[in-house]
């Protein structure tokens, strides 16, 4: 079954941290694979397939994930959950074609910007609503605080790779894509955070994801096929296919971590984990015209600033009202 207790906060933000940041690393491979076979299309779809490939073997040898696939059919008929929230997996599907057709073009920092504007206004709303399997959140000042702050920080870490381009206004059309891709995932966590709960495992709720996302993706790959004609030639290096994988630890990460942090929280913690490990890539692994100054460090550290602050267990002081004795009453006494 699902694990009914909460995971305490020191193992809750590692765990963000480290799905966070395999965002920006599934990014970076997914647009050389674009790049690579000169096919958006292609690329996100052998994303989601190895992804899916990776899921459908986990939930075959795991215990957990046979008992949880069993209860999908159970689960729809009886309505533990809103139909629609299968849906989710399209979310998972536009996000990584915007992955392949625009971080080429973008990079990984202006990306990744985009992705977390959309996160943090879209997390408020999701928490307020109730999506999520947490159910409604209020918004108070550390949660709306954090939110801006993360915003606000991860503008100034990726400063230094903004410029002065070319076409302004196609450039800005071109940021709006991933930026509906943060406000859907936030959520498509909620969504999937529900379902696992209703499932008994994240690894259902996961698996569907990649099964909606691929076939969504199939469909537009073998309608583009139809139409225009192509073939299909993949490169022998291997690990031109870690995308997927890597995709299947970000997805499964936030879907067991929304259930007891909320999505909020859960996106303000991968928020900082996609951060540094762009900041990783960026010194480990540079592509042309990286910079890394100051502001970028600076950066990272408000936000993960920005975590703690939103964390904290914010508690207004308890006013106790002295208890005063009523004056006995004559006429209620008989007296």
């Amino acid at each position: 079954m699902f694990p009914s207790r909460h995971i305490p906060l020191s193992l809750g933000l590692p765990l963000m941290l480290l799905g966070g940041a395999m965002l920006p690393l599934q990014g970076r491979i997914n647009g050389a694979l674009a790049i690579r076979i000169d096919d958006t299309i292609t690329a996100s779809l052998v994303s989601f397939y190895t992804g899916l490939l990776v899921m459908l073997l986990i939930t075959l040898i795991l215990p957990r994930g046979r008992a949880g696939f069993r209860q999908i059919v159970p689960t729809l008929r009886e309505r533990r959950v809103p139909r629609w929230y299968l849906l989710a997996g399209i979310s998972g599907g536009y996000f990584v074609l915007m992955q392949a057709g625009t971080i080429s073009v973008l990079g990984v920092a202006v990306f990744t910007v985009a992705v977390v504007a959309g996160q943090s206004l879209s997390s408020l709303l999701v928490d307020r609503i109730g999506i999520g399997p947490g159910g409604r959140r209020r918004i108070t000042f550390p949660r709306l605080g954090g939110a801006v702050l993360t915003l606000t920080s991860v503008v100034v870490a990726l400063s230094p790779r903004f410029g002065a381009g070319s076409d302004s206004a196609a450039l800005i059309l071109l940021v709006l894509l991933p930026l509906l891709a943060g406000l859907f995932s936030s959520a498509q966590h909620a969504m999937n955070g529900s379902a696992a709960v209703a499932y008994g495992t994240p690894i259902t709720a996961t698996t569907l994801n990649f099964m909606l996302g691929a076939a969504v993706l199939t469909i537009i790959w073998v309608g583009r096929l139809w139409i225009f004609g192509g073939t299909l030639t993949l490169p022998d290096e291997w690990w031109y296919y870690l995308g997927g994988p890597l995709g299947t630890i970000f997805v499964g990460m936030t879907t067991l971590l929304v259930r007891t942090m909320g999505i909020l929280l859960a996106s303000l913690g991968m928020i900082a984990g996609q951060l540094l490990g762009s900041l990783a890539l960026d010194i480990f692994v540079p592509t042309a015209g990286t910079v890394i100054a100051p502001a970028t460090v600076v950066g990272t550290l408000l936000t993960l600033g920005a975590v703690v602050f939103a964390t904290l267990p914010w508690r207004r002081p308890v006013h106790i009202r002295p208890r005063v004795e009523r004056a006995a009453d004559p006429s209620r006494t008989g007296r």
